[in-house]
């Protein structure tokens, strides 16, 4: 494993989790700010590594591997305790965490067939959106005016949107390699991006 920086803050994400988890369970309002920003500062290091990774040309398949892993270990976390809290609704957080296990699925399916599928820039809103959909429930307080929590749970809404349609697209793309041939060498390399380039290593295997 090649020990680079953008490797270093993907680890340090999955590293933040169990921390996430304490504060959250701080009571008050220390709990909320607590827990809000660490899942931030975990969300920032998701754009960070891969920044640098494409900047220092330091694309490894461990950092390959290991983000996208951190970036659904994180959401599904954050969602799970939402749920538990009352703050989140369940349907929704089962949504969201089951098309990321639906899909991660399949491509590692596709993977073994050495195909590469099409991907719009539709990941990129997705994430975005749980992300600030989860700092907004997390934080659970009024900010100034804004009701934290009535916002979170509007861009949950529209994260679940976005990740349903992002997962159609996903799923038209494939269906070709899903009704062809089993044998690896009838599939031929689409010559397009891997799905939802977002940013780690070169993000390119984020779902």
């Amino acid at each position: 494993m090649t020990w680079t920086i953008s490797n270093q803050l993907t680890v340090s994400r999955v590293l933040l989790i169990p921390l996430f988890v304490i504060a959250f369970y701080i009571p008050g309002d220390v709990g909320y700010i607590s827990a809000t920003a660490l899942f931030a500062v975990a969300a920032a290091t998701d754009w960070l590594d891969g920044y640098l990774a494409r900047s220092r040309n330091e694309v490894t398949a461990f950092g390959r591997f290991l983000d996208p892993v951190a970036d659904k270990l994180l959401v599904a976390t954050a969602l799970v305790l939402l749920v538990e809290a009352g703050r989140a609704p369940a349907l929704l957080a089962a949504i969201i965490i089951g098309r990321e296990i639906v899909i991660s699925a399949l491509r590692e399916w596709l993977a073994q067939v050495s195909s590469i599928v099409h991907v719009s820039s539709l990941g990129k809103w997705k994430t975005a959106a749980q992300m600030a959909a989860i700092i907004g429930l997390l934080l659970h307080i009024k900010v100034f005016v804004i009701n934290m929590h009535m916002t979170g749970l509007v861009l949950l809404w529209i994260a679940c949107l976005l990740t349903l349609w992002s997962a159609y697209e996903y799923l038209r793309d494939a269906w070709s390699e899903l009704i062809g041939s089993s044998d690896p060498s009838d599939h031929t390399e689409k010559d397009t991006a891997p799905e939802e380039a977002s940013p780690s290593d070169i993000k390119a295997d984020s779902v």
